[in-house]
């Protein structure tokens, strides 16, 4: 694996909408992005992801888009994003967009055109198909549930759309919609982008032609994931392969990429030297206990599911590319409501929790408001919930059987609107968010749970990621921290989380108690120094043991 300049770095999403509001109108803008850079750069952050702010009817909260080349008026203008690429650039930052070719609105000219005239060379920008005896082409079933396929008003066609109904999908199977995503990616490179953040792009390719496709259903009214049909789609490596080659390669960029596979096969395919991507996320984690039937039906992650699922991602990339782990992001709930759930949710079991992410080797991506460890919000309802998923998940929790105060509760706990409430500045109104009324509910927590009241707290949660940022970059334990090989340590021991990062001259053992007693833990390599700890006290018992506090994380050098 070649070195490359951004895998010493960190990063951090910012979710646009929640971020910092500056015009007093409930939603953040690109503004507080350009306020709040010095506060990321003082936490140690050197890449920037912003989710959509694309001109949007938001129908999937920006990942709709109407129109490449613009921002939408609700989060600034282009001259804003001009600022916030110069003033990135003059501290050393780097900024990404996400870049969403899956799928465009049905609000974008195009399918405005398309739908104009079906016969017009637009129409070939999107999946048009003939209705088969009244119904759909197939049974593929949306991401956000019901049918793949929406019918065109007046005829007997329809238009394929794996997300939501005004997400009509994108046809790459025609070399002139290929050409004009790539001049809009250059486009954008060209004005100083850094890269880019790429969405769903395992769905670019289809399994044609249509009505080959259908699948055994596995829901009761006759549908079936459309994912099913990417196992039978053939030119996603051609189509990512030319897209590097006609932009990424071209500037250099970075680019992390939205793509679930398990098949070690593909790693070097997808981030290997010569791979499509830059990297990609580690969603060994996320995905672990989901069910096809849906959210009501997940398995909750115990901490050692969570190990296994780590260090089976380790095993797995080894040196074929440079992974990117996470904890949450702007699709998952809070990580440390979701991963901390069998454990007792503080400042202590937060900053293990970080530890963990840190330490494994890969490029680490914070999300907005992860520092300070927010947590899920308790909402009351469904009248407070805005993502369209939860929304879709809470109608099949319905249709299999739970009342709505069942289905309710099995939910909210995964809703993507965990991590969209408003960012947590300080205790005033609305959390420092706005000024105006907040676009989705603030969390409640703000009151003890800020970025204010932390930031001057040497034992907050905010001072101890800014300590793990700083240990990543150290001079003395970069390279192994960095590069180290991952070596499970006492990987069958309950609620305890150990390895090494083998380096070439140092090694580092990173211990994580996950229990809520105190564990004894045998050392086999004598300690040379204690790096990091997130408690004050590290209950050393010689040389050969160490006991840990329920929820202590520690990092050693070790011979």
């Amino acid at each position: 694996m070649k070195k490359k300049w951004w895998h010493e770095k960190v990063a951090y999403q910012i979710y646009p909408k929640s971020f910092l509001d500056t015009k007093g109108n409930g939603i953040g803008d690109l503004r507080g992005v350009i306020n709040k850079l010095d506060y990321l750069k003082e936490l140690g952050v050197d890449i920037i992801w912003l989710s959509p702010c694309y001109p949007s009817p938001l129908a999937d909260q920006g990942y709709d888009i109407a129109d490449y080349y613009d921002i939408d008026p609700r989060f600034g203008s282009m001259a804003d994003m001009d600022e916030l690429l110069a003033e990135a650039k003059k501290r050393n930052m780097y900024i990404l967009m996400d870049l969403v070719i899956n799928h465009c609105s049905d609000e974008h000219e195009w399918f405005k055109k398309a739908m104009e005239d079906l016969d017009s060379e637009y129409a070939k920008y999107f999946f048009i198909e003939e209705g088969v005896n009244g119904n759909p082409p197939n049974n593929w079933r949306s991401y956000f549930g019901g049918s793949a396929w929406e019918k065109i008003e007046g005829t007997d066609k329809y238009y394929l759309h794996l997300f939501h109904k005004k997400q009509p999908d994108l046809n790459w199977e025609n070399p002139k919609l290929r050409e004009e995503i790539y001049k809009m990616i250059n486009w954008w490179l060209d004005k100083g982008l850094a890269g880019f953040r790429v969405d769903a792009i395992m769905n670019i390719s289809k399994a044609l032609p249509f009505t080959s496709y259908n699948y055994p259903p596995d829901r009761g009214d006759g549908t079936v994931i459309c994912a099913k049909m990417l196992e039978d789609a053939k030119n996603a490596d051609k189509y990512l392969q030319e897209l590097r080659e006609n932009t990424f390669d071209k500037h250099d960029a970075f680019t992390v990429g939205e793509v679930f596979t398990d098949r070690t096969e593909d790693i070097p395919i997808f981030i290997g030297d010569e791979g499509h991507f830059s990297t990609m996320f580690d969603f060994e984690e996320t995905i672990f206990g989901k069910s096809d039937k849906g959210w009501y039906d997940a398995k909750p992650i115990t901490p050692d599911d969570y190990k296994k699922c780590c260090f089976t991602t380790q095993k797995r990339v080894g040196d074929l590319g440079y992974i990117s782990t996470i904890i949450e992001n702007h699709d998952e709930p809070r990580g440390v409501s979701h991963y901390l759930q069998c454990c007792d949710i503080n400042d202590d079991s937060k900053k293990l929790l970080g530890t963990m992410q840190f330490m494994m080797k890969g490029l680490p991506f914070i999300y907005q408001g992860q520092e300070i460890g927010m947590e899920n919000t308790d909402f009351t309802g469904m009248e407070e919930i805005d993502d369209i998923s939860t929304i879709g998940e809470y109608q099949t929790a319905l249709e299999a059987g739970l009342t709505p105060e069942e289905a309710f509760n099995a939910v909210k706990k995964f809703s993507r609107d965990n991590a969209r409430t408003p960012m947590q500045w300080d205790d005033s109104k609305n959390a420092g968010f706005t000024s105006g009324t907040p676009w989705l509910k603030v969390n409640p927590q703000y009151t003890k749970i800020n970025v204010e009241s932390q930031i001057n707290d040497k034992k907050s949660v905010l001072n101890y990621y800014k300590k793990l940022t700083a240990l990543r970059k150290n001079e003395t334990y970069k390279e192994t921290i960095v590069y180290g090989e991952v070596v499970p340590y006492l990987e069958n021991e309950h609620n305890l989380m150990a390895f090494y990062r083998q380096g070439e001259n140092r090694t580092l053992l990173v211990l994580g108690n996950f229990d809520a007693s105190e564990k004894v833990v045998k050392l086999e390599k004598k300690c040379k120094a204690m790096l990091l700890s997130n408690m004050e006290d590290v209950g050393f018992a010689g040389e050969n043991e160490i006991k840990l506090k329920p929820y202590q994380a520690v990092i050693l050098e070790v011979k």
